[in-house]
């Protein structure tokens, strides 16, 4: 079993209990998926950029992503209907806790000048949405074999009804958050 799951099911679950006041153990929210994407405008000219970004995203999440296509055209990005620009990766279970546990314990903290990640960046429903500049920040990738550094967002989903919930359970999990 993973560290960060034991983690949640032994402490963060019961004290969001007694803070919360919930009746229920089901009413403890947990994080339902995390989903980390891409984007890759480059891919418009050159398709080889978008299977770099597929491979590294792969050895980050231990999943193979999934190609997202453009909605519409836009003329001024010379984009058309349909053009791949991008990858995602939607993780549940294990990988989720494995990928979170990473985030958290080894990747953020070798940011540059990192002080925590921003409170702000709920969506109102206990979600948290977190950018990342660069890829090198991920253990796994080889500095020497970035052609391009690329960044990404990544949406915790959780099944907290409100920010509070999401915050609290986010820093439970060790998530840093700035004073």
């Amino acid at each position: 079993m993973n560290r960060l799951r034991e983690k949640y099911e032994n402490t963060v679950r019961t004290a969001m209990i007694e803070k919360f006041n919930y009746t229920s153990i089901m009413q403890a929210p947990k994080v339902a998926k995390i989903v980390v994407n891409m984007g890759v405008g480059d891919a418009i000219t050159n398709t080889k950029v978008l299977d770099d970004a597929v491979n590294e995203m792969t050895l980050l999440t231990g999943q193979k992503p999934i190609i997202t296509k453009a909605k519409k055209s836009i003329a001024n990005f010379k984009l058309r209907e349909g053009m791949a620009i991008g990858c995602k990766v939607t993780l549940r279970g294990e990988r989720m806790y494995d990928f979170l546990d990473k985030l958290v314990s080894i990747s953020l903290p070798r940011v540059r000048d990192f002080q925590g990640v921003s409170k702000k960046s709920f969506d109102g429903r206990g979600n948290y949405t977190l950018g990342v500049k660069e890829q090198l920040i991920f253990p796994e990738i080889n500095y020497d074999k970035v052609n391009r550094v690329r960044g990404m967002d990544i949406v915790i989903v959780t099944t907290a009804n409100t920010d509070l919930e999401g915050l609290e359970l986010l820093s439970q999990l060790g998530m840093p958050f700035k004073k």
